[in-house]
This record gives C-alpha cells, sequence and structure tokens, in this order.
C-alpha cells in the first residue's frame, strides 16, 4: 500500500489494516490526533526543552489539508504545546485543534485563543504541600517538580541516581497527596502528574471525533496517558469508526501491545504522516 518510492508501513492487525485503507479512500471524513511529548517530539531530560521534530510541522502542513481534522492531544498545557511544537501561523494549520491537560483546556488555530474552565483549587493546595511531601517520602535528590500552569503539576525522576526506583517510591506518597485534595495521579515515562479527574486523552478524543462527525480515526501516542485514547478508539470501533492505533517507540509495553503500527519514534511518525500526504496527494 503507497508509492513505492515513499511506500506506507503495514499495519500489523486487521483493524489497522482496515483503518489505515479507510483513511486512504475517505481521508475528509479522517481525524489524525496525536500525542505530543514522545509522539511528535523526543523525549528529553529537561521537557522545557522539549520541541517538535523539525519534520513534524512540515508533514502537518502537507496531510492537514486533506484530512477532515488534526488534532494534538497532549498533558501539556495547550498553549505550551503550541509553542514547543511551533504550530502557530505555520502554512496549512489554519484548523489545527491543540487539546491541552488532557483536553481540559483547547487552543483553535482559526482564532488562536484558549478556552478553559476555571482551575481546580486542588491544583495549589497539592503544589503548596508538594515539597514537604517529597522531603518526607525521602526523594532522591535528582528528582524534580514541573510546573504546569493552574491545573496540574507533575514529579520527575528521571535526573535520579535510580529513576525507576524514585518512581516506584513516590508512587503511593503522592497518590495519598492527590486523594486529600480531590486530584488523581497520571503515571508517565518517569513522570508522575496530578491532575484533576474527570478528563483524559480518551474523553477529549471520543469527544472530538463525535463534534468531527469522522468515520475514521488514526491516534499515534507513546506513553501510558495514551492509553485512554487507544481504548477511546476501540470503543468507537464498536460503534462502526475505524481505527489506527500508532505507537511511538517501544518503551511502554502496555501500549505498544495494543498498537496496529508500531513505530521507533517522532522522526518515523513524522515520516508516516509524510507518507500519507503524499499518497492522498496522488503520489
Amino acid at each position: 500500500m503507497g508509492n513505492p518510492a515513499h511506500p506506507l508501513p503495514t499495519p500489523t492487525t486487521q483493524a489497522g489494516r482496515e483503518g489505515l485503507a479507510a483513511l486512504l479512500a475517505r481521508p475528509a471524513r479522517a481525524v489524525v490526533a496525536l500525542d505530543f511529548d514522545g509522539t511528535l517530539a523526543d523525549i528529553v531530560p529537561d521537557p522545557e526543552r522539549s520541541r517538535a521534530h523539525p519534520d513534524v510541522v512540515p508533514a502537518l502542513s502537507a496531510l492537514a489539508p486533506r484530512v477532515a481534522a488534526v488534532a494534538v492531544i497532549t498533558g501539556r498545557p495547550a498553549d505550551t504545546a503550541v509553542r514547543y511544537g511551533g504550530f502557530a501561523g505555520a502554512a496549512g494549520l489554519d484548523h489545527l485543534v491543540v487539546l491541552g491537560h488532557y483536553g481540559a483546556e483547547r487552543w483553535d488555530a482559526v482564532t488562536a485563543a484558549v478556552h478553559a474552565p476555571d482551575p481546580d483549587p486542588g491544583v495549589a493546595a497539592v503544589r503548596a504541600e508538594l515539597p514537604a511531601v517529597l522531603a518526607e517520602a525521602g526523594a532522591d535528590s535528582g528528582t524534580w517538580i514541573e510546573e504546569k500552569g493552574d491545573r496540574a503539576v507533575a514529579v520527575h525522576t528521571r535526573r535520579a541516581a535510580d529513576p525507576q526506583a524514585a518512581f516506584e517510591a513516590l508512587r503511593a506518597p503522592l497518590a495519598g497527596l492527590a486523594a486529600r485534595h480531590g486530584l488523581i495521579v497520571e503515571p508517565g515515562r518517569l513522570v508522575l502528574e496530578l491532575r484533576p479527574p474527570g478528563m483524559d486523552k480518551g474523553v477529549a478524543l471520543e469527544e472530538y471525533v463525535k463534534e468531527v462527525g469522522a468515520e475514521t480515526v488514526l491516534y499515534a501516542g507513546d506513553d501510558l496517558g495514551d492509553l485512554a485514547a487507544y481504548a477511546a478508539v476501540e470503543k468507537l470501533r464498536t460503534r462502526g469508526v475505524n481505527g489506527l492505533l500508532v505507537c511511538s517507540g517501544t518503551e511502554v509495553p502496555e501500549l505498544a501491545d495494543r498498537a496496529d503500527l508500531l513505530l521507533p519514534g517522532p522522526a518515523a511518525v513524522a515520516e508516516l504522516l509524510r507518507s500519507l500526504a503524499r499518497q492522498l496527494a496522488g503520489g
């Protein structure tokens, strides 16, 4: 499937192959939804230095005008993802949507405005108590706090002497802290994020697919937070919506094992997007 010069990878599952075929046959009824960190941007030690892979915006600019909609669904604040992605004002991305904080925030390229509900007071309370909780838990000196606006706060262990051990040691203390203030803990790759409940990438994706009226959805992600979006696509399939699940990287087997298409990382995701655009352009 695809132009021989730029072949499209073949999904390993029948459902995935059907999803890809439907996207290619009826792109005007397809949504392409993508995680940011680890999918469009390489994972880096300092999240503030994360940037979209240089091939991503050109690939999206080529693909977006040929499908019904493109959405980036991320745990980051929406405006941060827009800045780090270089999406604002990019050619062809006039109708891009960025759903930040797992869908609690929305940025639309057509207005360049972010819409969001009032912040949860539990986030401020957790932020105030977090340093003491980490100290009491004996957190490694390499553990650090990432501020994520007024809707979430995250604790990273990637810089710890033993990152995985530090991660596991903080699970229970942070779960207790979150529960005391009505929040939940979202685990990721050596990061634990404390945020309000009620919204996740699956809810955000389902609502957006319904809004667009899409009959096919491609979703690409790399981490545990993307499992909810995978589950949403699997549920949508039972309702007659075609789906293609793409996994960027193999670091999270819970995701990789459920994917229809496994890619080695953001560069390969960008190439997939570019190959789709070429195929839809007729070569």
